[in-house]
């Protein structure tokens, strides 16, 4: 027993993938693929993967939002769990990622269920709440640059209806926020927003050691 998380030793980690996750062949194939791009370490686990696709099927949403697709394994997961009425806004700048992305979402029969705005993340959001989204979305997904983390993240509370939930990925950023001493603009970003969450009385919050951390933020 323990009183506190444990940290994973490989043989944990393993049999934690062995045990729990059930990755369909295309989310498999999409990770695999993208595994040879230079960037890969971009892509989320397959196991934050699934668990973002249980919170999305408790909240029973129909309309999500992700901000920072890459080659889209986290958008598949969204996309993949979200009801045949569901709706996803996909939000990256990158037409190359992307391309890799729809690619996916068409072998897996989902690309009816995903809009993507290829524009900056925060135009994308102004433009959201502009048009009457204020209040509207049940899962809202933040994983693109971090310098605007904050932005993205009160945009985010802006169009989350109420019980809805904000999930921000890299929120240990490699164990670089425990080193006050680290002075880069993507560093003290997510430091300022994990202080920040922390006294917002506006949400509920959880931060789990999912992959490089994961908040969770529930508006209340």
């Amino acid at each position: 027993m323990s009183n506190r998380t444990l940290f994973l030793t490989n043989e944990l980690y393993k049999y934690m993938i062995s045990s729990s996750v059930r990755e369909p062949d295309v989310l498999n194939q999409l990770r695999r693929e993208t595994a040879h791009d230079p960037m890969s370490a971009m892509q989320i686990s397959p196991e934050q993967g699934q668990f973002m696709a249980l919170l999305i099927k408790l909240l029973k949403a129909t309309k999500a939002i992700e901000i920072g697709v890459y080659t889209g394994y986290s958008s598949l997961c969204i996309a993949l769990a979200l009801p045949p009425n569901g709706k996803l806004i996909a939000c990256d700048v990158n037409e190359d990622w992307t391309s890799i992305a729809r690619r996916y979402w068409g072998k897996a029969g989902v690309s009816e269920k995903i809009d993507l705005h290829l524009a900056p993340g925060i135009e994308t959001l102004d433009h959201l709440i502009l048009n009457g989204g204020a209040n509207s979305y049940d899962f809202i997904f933040i994983d693109a640059d971090k310098k605007n983390y904050d932005s993205y993240y009160e945009r985010a509370i802006n169009l989350l209806r109420p019980g809805g939930i904000i999930v921000i990925d890299n929120v240990f950023w490699l164990g670089k926020v425990t080193n006050h001493k680290i002075i880069d603009e993507d560093t003290n970003a997510i430091q300022y927003l994990n202080k920040k969450l922390h006294n917002d009385q506006r949400i509920d919050l959880s931060m789990l050691p999912i992959g490089d951390g994961l908040t969770l933020a529930m508006k209340r």
